[in-house]
């Protein structure tokens, strides 16, 4: 497998080779499996409302765009702190937390883990676009100037693009491993 089937900038899905468990373990079936945890549950509902968030300041964004909102800055300062701040922490849970565990579990997803382990690295890019982009529209909003809320949009529709690729390949990494192995991480 190339470093290229890895790279979340060119990826389409998991490389066939990373889902070997996933075969066995179809996402169809998750929530149906005796060995569906609370674990699980909790983990793809953390994923839920990242994508539930990212839609809610994209639709922030083109409601201001459409039509300028006297509460636009507070509101998208609110999720936009609130969106990357809980992305972080998940993230930093996963690196030092979880990862660190489930990789022992199944030699043939070593490469996965170090794939999700360079998206997270490649967040950061996108963290740092956001904030600054959110950042920048908010100075000239306090400045009473109209600002790009187009550039923020631009910078919400690329985040969203990454972050689906990696969460769903994400989940077809790791559920997959937690319904085999079990799902108590402790």
């Amino acid at each position: 497998m190339s470093d290229a089937a890895l790279d979340i900038a060119t990826r389409h899905g998991l490389p066939d080779e990373l889902k070997v468990l996933l075969e066995k373990f179809p996402r169809a079936g998750w929530r149906d499996h005796p060995a569906f945890s609370d674990l699980i549950a909790f983990w793809l509902d953390r994923h839920m409302m990242f994508r539930e968030v990212m839609s809610r300041m994209q639709n922030a964004t083109r409601m201001h765009i459409a039509n300028p909102q006297e509460r636009f800055g507070t509101e998208i300062t609110r999720y936009t702190g609130f969106f990357l701040n809980q992305l972080h922490e998940h993230h930093m849970v996963e690196d030092h937390h979880y990862f660190p565990q489930l990789k022992r579990f199944d030699f043939r997803l070593a490469r996965g883990f170090e794939m999700l382990d360079a998206d997270h690295h490649a967040l950061d890019g996108h963290i740092h676009a956001l904030a600054g982009a959110t950042n920048a529209l908010l100075e000239d909003l306090n400045a009473g100037r109209a600002g790009e809320p187009g550039r923020l949009l631009d910078v919400h529709e690329e985040f969203e693009r990454f972050l689906e690729r990696h969460l769903t390949d994400e989940e077809d990494v790791i559920v997959p491993v937690l319904l085999k192995y079990g799902g108590d991480m402790g």
